[in-house]
Formats: structure tokens, sequence, C-alpha cells
């Protein structure tokens, strides 16, 4: 589908049907965010729902019960497939596990088996990285690719939100970070995660694909989302 360029960036996703795996999580906070930029947000929970969509959104909640409900409702194989040919997709906390190719820590069943994801990136994640729910925590980020929002005075910093959130331990060729958690500042930092010294990736992109570690779906913040709808126009 061809879809004409946006000249506003808070309505850039007008004309855009944009699908939420609603399976479980926070699927609608994002179909909200989605439906925010103009776009028409579908909640996806059977593979004939993913006809005609421009882009999909894999939320964030528990990414083993997501993988597991994914193929109960056979819609595992149908994401791998669109995702290996290039469909647009942004992946939060969850969504970024279930993006990913390679899971450092993979949670398995009762059998024994590893779980499963839809992948696309090359790269490594570890689940609930930060901690548990209780140190979850909140941060400023600055974040690339958001110049679209450049009022005159600068890019505002991206304030996110992490629970049990994972972060990327590897990345692949043509994968690029665009945000990283630096190592806690008592002084300024919300949370007590011991980092070890080093910045923590918490936000990628490879071509069509977009992940985050963090939830912009709940604190309002547009501008993630906004810069998937302009991967989706080919503006970004």
């Amino acid at each position: 589908m061809t879809n004409p360029p946006s000249t506003d960036y808070s309505r850039a996703g007008t004309g855009l049907r944009i699908g939420v795996l609603a399976l479980q999580g926070d699927f609608r906070e994002h179909l909200r965010a989605a439906e925010a930029t103009g776009a028409t947000a579908i909640g996806i929970r059977r593979p004939s729902e993913l006809d005609g969509i421009d882009g999909l959104i894999i939320p964030g909640g528990e990414s083993t019960t997501i993988d597991k409900l994914a193929r109960a409702f056979e819609l595992a194989d149908p994401l791998r497939k669109l995702i290996a040919d290039g469909l647009p997709v942004y992946g939060s906390c969850a969504g970024m596990i279930l993006l990913a190719d390679e899971i450092a820590d993979p949670a398995t069943d009762l059998a024994g088996n590893p779980q499963q994801t839809f992948g696309g990136l090359d790269i490594t994640v570890r689940r609930n990285a930060f901690g548990r729910q209780r140190e979850s925590f909140e941060t400023d980020l600055e974040f690339k690719g958001l110049g679209f929002s450049d009022t005159g005075s600068g890019v505002a910093p991206v304030h996110a939100v992490f629970i049990r959130g994972p972060w990327v331990e590897r990345v692949g060729d043509g994968v690029e970070v665009l945000a990283q958690v630096e190592p806690a500042d008592p002084e300024h930092a919300s949370h007590t995660a011991a980092l070890q010294g080093t910045a923590r990736i918490v936000a990628v992109r490879s071509g069509q694909l977009l992940a985050t570690s963090f939830h912009p779906e709940v604190t309002g913040e547009k501008r993630v989302h906004e810069l998937f709808i302009r991967m989706i126009r080919g503006e970004a």
C-alpha cells in the first residue's frame, strides 16, 4: 500500500490501519496511542485480522503468555512470515522480547521447552533485566530519531517507565541503538538498579522493526508511536 507523506506529525497516522496484538497485556493503551496519531487501530486475535494492516504493535505484558496464546490462536507462524516479509512492527517491553532472535534467559514450559519468539530483530535480550515489579522505575532518555518533534528549542528527552523491563545485551549488524539507560545516578534517577558501571540498551531499530524496553503508552509519550508511523510511511 502506498501512503502519502504527512505534514502534521500529531496526525501522521491518518489513513493507516495499525494492528495491535490483543492476546494479553496492555494492548488497549496501544490501541488508544495508535488512534491518537490519526490511524485506525485494530485489535488482532486471529489470523484473518492481519489482512490489510500497514503495521503491527506487540504490547507489553507477559512474553511467555503471549507466545503460548499466539501459537494456540494460530497466529505465530503468520506473524513470523509477515515480519520476515517486511511488515513494520513495533514491540514494547514483552514486544521487544518477542521480536528478538535470541533470549539470554528464556522461560521454559513444564516439558522443558524454551519459550519461542516471532524474531526479526538480530538482538539478544534479557527478560526482567531491571528487576521485578517492585523495582520498576522512571527516567528520562535521549532518544534518536525524534527530530520531527523539534519545535526550535531542541528535542525533549523521552520520559520512560520501566516495568519488569528487558534490556538488550547484543545487537547485530544493521541494528541501530536509539536509547540507553546510563548507570544509576542516585541524585537524578528514580531507580536503584545495579547497572555495574555500563549503559544498558533499551531501544533499537532495524529496518522496519522498532522495539523499546519501556512503555510509552502509559505515560502519554506519543513520539515513539509517531516515529513508528513515520517508519511505515517511509519518512523515518
